[in-house]
This record gives C-alpha cells, structure tokens and sequence, in this order.
C-alpha cells in the first residue's frame, strides 16, 4: 500500500517530465542578414557602413552586393545592375551581441507585423544611434535593415545532397514561438 507522500513525489516527477522540451523542438537562431539599398555613391556608403558594423564586433566577413533584376526608372534601377550590398552573420554569440545593440537602437519594441513564420525582419533608421558605434564623415546618416532567421534542429537534413530528408510543417517556427523567444531572451516588447 502507498502512502500519500509517495503518490505526491510519484505526480511530481511526472509533472517535471511533462515540462521537458524536447531538444529537436527547441528555437534556436540561424543567421541574422544585414541589408542596405543604394546604388551608385549611396552603394559604395552602404558598403562602408555594413563594414563598420561587422568590424565593431570582431567578424571578417565579406560585404556581398545585391544585383537588381526588376527594373524600377524611378530610383533609376535596371536589371543587372547593383542595387544594394548585404552580409550574413552565423555565429549566435556575434549575432546575440548585436541584436542587443540594435535593439537599443529602436527602444526594444518592434510590431507584430515583423514578425513571420520562421523570421523577424526590422529596420535600424540611424547607425549612429547603436551604442559603440560613432558618426562617420565618409558614411553620413544612413539605416539598413536586419532579419533574424529562426530554426530548430535537423533543418540540414533538407538541405543536404545525399540522402536528402523531408522537413515537416511542424518544424517551422510561429510568430508566437518567435515572439516568446526574443522576450525570454531580449525582454523585447511587441506591439
């Protein structure tokens, strides 16, 4: 016969089992891009810029320009033609650094419309509003745009040549798994 302190400890550690994750469900970040637009001198600032930000944390990645494929007369955009430079970013400790950065940049609030399946996607007006980084003559005021890529484990199973895996719907991130992830994380505020 039990007694009552043996049912309590047995509905306990059943209780702690329920709250274990399980580690192919966890959120975790992918990459983080960093885009600016322009063509022309405006290229060349963005490129500069994209530069600093990655220097100031210590990363030596290369700055990529983006060709146009659209063609767009009114900010004199043809097919072919550089439109804008970027850079991606995957080591999470870099990428936790400046996400904190930028974040204080815009007042740790971002809306829900930013937020999507399996990414956030924000935009920094000024650089010289991030902590750490100082006014540059050459560069002038200038934003760029930053998105997160989110994922859980076993996403290289589609990616891969040889024997390649199917990647459920399941495994994709939601706007709320995102959303309690940079709050736990970041303490950012959604509007």
């Amino acid at each position: 016969m039990e007694t009552k302190t043996e049912k309590n400890i047995e509905i306990s550690e059943t209780k702690k089992d329920e709250n274990k994750i399980n580690p192919m469900q966890e959120v975790e970040i992918e990459k983080m891009v960093l885009h600016c637009g322009g063509t022309e001198d405006k290229l060349e600032k963005s490129i500069k810029l994209l530069g600093m930000l990655i220097k100031s944390v210590g990363i030596e990645n290369k700055v990529y320009t983006v060709q146009s494929t659209k063609r767009i007369p009114a900010f004199g955009i043809s097919p072919g033609k550089k439109s804008g430079a970027k850079v991606t970013i995957r080591d999470p400790e870099k990428i936790h650094d400046l996400v904190e950065r930028f974040l204080i940049a815009i007042d740790s609030t971002i809306g829900e419309k930013q937020i999507t399946t399996n990414q956030v996607c924000f935009g920094v007006p000024e650089y010289i509003e991030i902590p750490g980084l100082e006014y540059n003559r050459d560069i002038g005021i200038l934003g760029f745009e930053v998105m997160i890529v989110f994922k859980r484990k076993g996403k290289s199973v589609k990616l891969r040549k040889i024997k390649k895996g199917k990647y459920p719907k399941r495994q994709s991130i939601s706007p709320e798994e995102i959303e309690n992830y940079l709050d736990k994380h970041f303490e950012m505020e959604i509007e």
